[in-house]
């Protein structure tokens, strides 16, 4: 009864944070987003000479402390065809000499599903429906390379050679009065990372000062997984602020900036993550993100002003982290950066469940054997807990054949009914609610695992056996989910049945509803479920059996 209970309870945090969801997309977020997915749709690319008169203005305009404004910025939707490849063991990335930023990359070792594992992740694109690119440059008050110049390269495709552990992509522009920026792209072997340098060399004459500023542009659009939900859009780091979500609705509403020492700037979304890190040296720096337009937002960081003398040069840098949400490689990034793995407030306990998971994974080379194992750990660490849940409906079965008595006796007097059955329980001493503590003191780590399994990308199409070559998508054939529903079936059987016939016909349809309900999960969290109910009754059975014979 108790795993019932949780499931049932489970569910229902289930069922409201989609309906929470779906209420936020129907009638919260503005239906220009709908209108402009539909105009995508209907409407063929257009070409990049087509797009010049939709991009905005980029007036020279002076703040108070005499730097320009950060820049504005808009939605291209057809890309420069001036354009170089670059090619890694993990990433394969389009650099747009327009801006010279990175308007695509595919994450060549996390392909779109199983069923096709040469068609990688396109985590950038251009492309109008799903809109997201970097934007990158110095603003001054003269000329300098926004992410609107033209820069020029050496080649038009760079390729990562074997034995060589990085690449680096050089980039040139020269504006007339004899200032010259080489932009530099560092690539890494097995690395998301990139580090983006820019060496200035003044030759006009006159002093030269500027800020770089790094941004991400996309768009918003629907995340294809049913029934999971998973934030997308920003996400700041700072001093005092370690993970600060700022959705694009907040973004809708106002502009956010955080003048602060250090820190960084992201866009997530489910498994991946985006992000601009400032060197830890550099500080006074600005995160900011705002909405564009109907559709675009951005998130980004402002860089301290560099500055080179008439003669002189100057330099300064960054580095950005395009790629997996995988907790060792972000924990070797940026301070912080792991917490976009984002487990929510059970996060305390979610991470040491992983670690745990994770450990398991390396004993046993396989994800669902690890998920198998870690549940028996779970069952474990609260089965005394479980015990006296069993104990206590154990005890309420022996009182069946008394409480069907007191039904006869009492007919539809539910008031005199409840009063004796009241009776009979402190008579008997025996608590109705005793099995209802254990299931509030496990539920937190139930929805913590559930987390755990949801964000967690080293699970993605994680091969268990036979037919389940994903962990993270439904089963196919619908195996486990129907295994589900016989456990839950069976573990009704050794449970006191309520006297109630509305309450007995809903605990009969439970484990077909559940069995539907689950039929869509992830096949790793109804191995989760599969696993603990086969535990729960076999602990039930035993303690049981072992009561009736008292």
């Amino acid at each position: 009864m108790d795993n019932l209970r949780t499931l049932f309870i489970f569910g229902l945090l289930i069922v409201s944070l989609l309906l929470w969801e779906a209420w936020q997309n129907d009638y919260v977020r503005p239906q220009q987003v709908a209108t402009q997915s539909n105009t995508a749709n209907n409407e063929t690319p257009v070409s990049p000479a087509q797009t010049q008169g939709d991009l905005p203005e980029l007036p020279v305009a002076i703040s108070a402390n005499g730097l320009p404004e950060l820049p504005d910025s808009g939605q291209v939707t057809g890309a420069s065809t001036n354009q170089i490849r670059v090619k890694t063991d993990v990433i394969d990335a389009m650099i747009d000499l327009r801006g010279a930023d990175i308007r695509k990359l595919a994450l060549l070792k996390y392909p779109v599903d199983v069923d096709h594992p040469d068609q990688p992740v396109q985590f950038l694109n251009d492309a109008r429906e799903h809109f997201f690119v970097t934007q990158s440059g110095l603003r001054a008050e003269g000329s300098a390379p926004t992410h609107y110049e033209t820069y020029t390269a050496e080649q038009t495709e760079y390729v990562l050679g074997e034995g060589a552990d990085s690449l680096s992509i050089p980039l040139r522009w020269q504006s007339d009065d004899g200032v010259t920026v080489i932009k530099t792209y560092t690539f890494s072997r097995d690395s998301y990372l990139i580090n983006v340098n820019y060496q200035i060399e003044n030759q006009s004459g006159e002093r030269f000062a500027a800020y770089p500023y790094a941004q991400f542009n996309r768009n918003e659009w629907e995340d294809s997984s049913f029934l999971i939900y998973t934030y997308s859009g920003a996400v700041f780091s700072s001093p005092g602020n370690d993970y600060e979500k700022v959705d694009f609705d907040d973004l809708k509403k106002t502009d956010f900036r955080r003048d602060v020492n250090s820190g960084w700037a992201a866009m997530i979304q489910h498994y991946f993550v985006a992000a601009f890190i400032p060197d830890s040296e550099q500080l006074d720096i600005s995160l900011y993100g705002k909405s564009i337009n109907d559709t675009n937002y951005t998130a980004g960081v402002r860089l301290p002003v560099v500055t080179a003398n008439a003669g002189e040069q100057a330099q300064t840098s960054y580095n950005i982290y395009l790629g997996p949400k995988e907790h060792k490689r972000l924990e070797q990034v940026a301070d912080k950066l792991d917490l976009t793995v984002d487990y929510g407030i059970l996060t305390i306990i979610s991470k040491p469940l992983f670690i745990v998971l994770e450990w398991l994974h390396k004993l046993t080379g396989n994800w669902g054997w690890a998920i198998v194992l870690l549940t028996i750990l779970i069952k474990l660490a609260f089965y005394k807990l479980s015990a006296a849940s069993y104990r206590s409906m154990a005890s309420m079965r022996k009182l069946t054949p008394k409480l069907a008595s007191l039904k006869e006796r009492y007919g539809d007097d539910k008031q005199k009914f409840n009063q004796a059955m009241m009776d009979l329980y402190r008579t008997e001493k025996i608590n109705p609610l005793g099995g209802c503590l254990p299931i509030l003191v496990q539920m937190p780590v139930f929805l913590a695992f559930y987390w755990v399994l949801v964000e967690s990308i080293e699970l993605r199409q994680a091969d268990f056996i036979f037919w389940l070559n994903d962990l993270t998508a439904i089963d196919p054939y619908f195996v486990l989910p129907v295994l589900f529903g016989l456990t839950m079936w069976f573990q009704q059987k050794l449970n006191p049945m309520p006297q109630d016939p509305a309450q007995a016909m809903m605990m009969k349809v439970f484990p077909i509803v559940f069995t539907v309900f689950f039929a869509f999960f992830p096949s790793g969290l109804v191995l989760y479920w599969l696993v603990n109910n086969i535990l729960s009754i076999s602990q039930q059975w035993y303690i049981t059996r072992k009561m009736d014979a008292l």
